[in-house]
């Protein structure tokens, strides 16, 4: 029997006032980001709450690209074997599969191509989330595995869809022209938020004097570097709602990205319901390419997701589908829904990128505005 939400809740919120009070009295906001996310057995990944699916009715609190429709998957499998076969390589991986969707269209649109792969490794800390992957691979079993950690040495196709939104990013807070770290407390019996002086500061001056809410993203820049150091030949294609660092640290944008998902609704409070609801923050995709090229990896492409697919050929696999999944599509294209927040960058270790050009980038690359 699954436990109860409130049970769940009271056990997180206890480790994480025992967690401030072992601070000192003050936990970062990404220590307390970490733990409401990925808390053993407690944190909103590592639970067994739905998470993923079309409608609150279900359970679920938010729906991602391959659960709409196949067409996403299937579409990013014309990428996935273009850069396979550039790159002389034969397995995939996935990070933070959700509900393994996005494995099964990939195997399947390879395998319709006659391009069979010889393993799709999947790189998921939720246990939870790993069954019902199983669950929805296991016609797949013979050519999907699991692990918790990197090798040493890795080769292949790096696919990560809604990934580095969800990992815990520092807040800063500029508020009378001091800028301070914003962090968590525990007073009168519930967490708060409380700040402190700090010489951390945005990538980019923001200009002005006004009060000013910000993210830096210090364990996804980590990430890229740990991909950068693993991955000896391949390619990675990283999927996410974000923006270049201009547009991240524009003066207007004062009250930052950080959000919560709940029953498919947003809300902008993650000391309520710690480990009953998503916690993410944009992607800054200036920092990510940074960081892979201060790794030594190639930027291969950057370009609004509707563009990427448009590249891919997604319009002729919609040609065989039916009217649903062609109003579905719509919304992975239009620029007022997915098609324009949500960007794809290629990276690629130094000799993976010589002489190809990856398909979705073909038209519409915006490298030059990272």
């Amino acid at each position: 029997m699954a436990t109860e939400p409130t049970s769940l809740t009271s056990d997180l919120l206890a480790r994480v006032v025992g967690a401030i009070a072992q601070a000192g009295a003050w936990l970062p906001f990404d220590r307390f980001m970490a733990m409401a996310l990925y808390e053993p057995g407690l944190g909103y990944y590592a639970n067994t709450s739905a998470k993923f699916g079309h409608t609150p009715q279900g359970g679920s609190d938010f729906v991602t690209a391959p659960e709409l429709t196949p067409l996403f998957g299937h579409t990013l499998a014309r990428q996935v074997a273009q850069a396979l076969d550039a790159t002389g390589t034969d397995e995939v991986w996935e990070f933070g599969a959700g509900t393994g969707a996005l494995a099964l269209q990939v195997i399947e649109a390879l395998a319709d191509q006659g391009r069979p792969l010889r393993r799709y490794t999947i790189v998921d800390l939720s246990g939870s989330l790993r069954e019902r992957q199983r669950a929805t691979m296991a016609a797949h079993a013979d050519v999907v595995r699991w692990v918790d950690a990197l090798p040493e040495r890795m080769e292949g196709v790096v696919l990560g869809n809604e990934v580095l939104d969800a990992m815990p990013v520092q807040l800063l807070a500029r508020v009378g022209g001091v800028w301070l770290e914003r962090g968590v407390a525990w007073h009168d019996n519930q967490l708060v938020w409380a700040d402190r002086p700090t010489a951390l500061r945005p990538p980019l001056e923001v200009p002005g004097e006004h009060d000013y809410l910000t993210e830096i993203h210090p364990q996804a820049e980590a990430f890229v570097r740990t991909l950068a150091d693993r991955l000896q030949r391949g390619a990675a294609f990283l999927l996410d709602y974000g923006f270049p660092e201009a547009e991240y640290f524009h003066p207007q944008r004062h009250m930052g990205t950080l959000m919560c998902h709940r029953a498919h609704r947003s809300d902008s409070n993650p000391l309520v319901d710690v480990g009953q609801k998503d916690i993410t923050a944009h992607v800054n995709f200036t920092g990510v390419a940074l960081a892979a090229q201060d790794a030594g990896m190639a930027v291969m492409g950057f370009t609004s997701q509707g563009r990427f697919l448009l590249n891919c050929g997604v319009l002729d696999l919609a040609r065989g589908a039916d009217t649903r999944q062609n109003a579905m599509m719509q919304k992975l294209l239009n620029e007022h829904e997915m098609g324009e927040l949500f960007k794809v960058i290629a990276l690629a270790p130094a000799g993976s990128d010589a002489g190809w050009v990856p398909l979705g980038f073909s038209v519409g690359d915006r490298t030059h505005r990272l």
